[in-house]
């Protein structure tokens, strides 16, 4: 849920975000992107990107807006297994499916969109990372389903 939110709220400030980053670097974006290489390359061309987008169609932010708005969204429905994993153990298998997709979609769309290959697999990484706790609370919804099967009111694992 953490991840979620953090991942949402950094979706509002891109434009503000990626200028610092490459401050940060030491990279001068308000060049010409083809006089940088590699990762700077890149940076530089999303920051003038993002901000030359904004500064002529300004509405465009508001999509991204919705990706931060989504992303808190979704972690409000991880309440319910963070309450009743049981109850709620379908959140949880929605998770795991929505982390397995994120490789497909990395992998087909991001060619298509020019996005290069390490950060494809940057954005394969969110879905990997993000469903090993979520297969830890799977494996902990089973255990708890079959104490409750067995009659028995402990919690399995590490959570007492």
């Amino acid at each position: 849920m953490i991840g979620l939110i953090l991942s949402g709220l950094t979706a509002f400030p891109l434009a503000w975000e990626t200028r610092l980053l490459s401050h940060l670097l030491g990279s001068d974006s308000s060049g010409f992107a083809d006089s940088h290489a590699g990762l700077y390359f890149w940076l530089s061309t999303v920051d003038q990107g993002l901000h030359q987008t904004y500064a002529a169609y300004p509405w465009m932010a508001y999509g991204t807006d919705w990706l931060a708005f989504a992303h808190i969204v979704i972690a409000i429905y991880f309440i319910g297994p963070f309450i009743n994993p049981v109850k709620n153990e379908w959140v949880i298998r929605a998770g795991l499916i929505g982390c397995a997709l994120v490789l497909p979609l990395a992998l087909i769309c991001g060619p298509a969109r020019g996005i290069p290959f390490f950060w494809r697999l940057v954005d394969c990484s969110f879905g990997v990372f993000g469903a090993i706790p979520l297969l830890y609370c799977s494996h902990l919804t089973r255990l708890m389903k079959r104490n409750v099967k067995s009659g028995e009111d402990q919690i399995p694992g590490p959570i007492r």
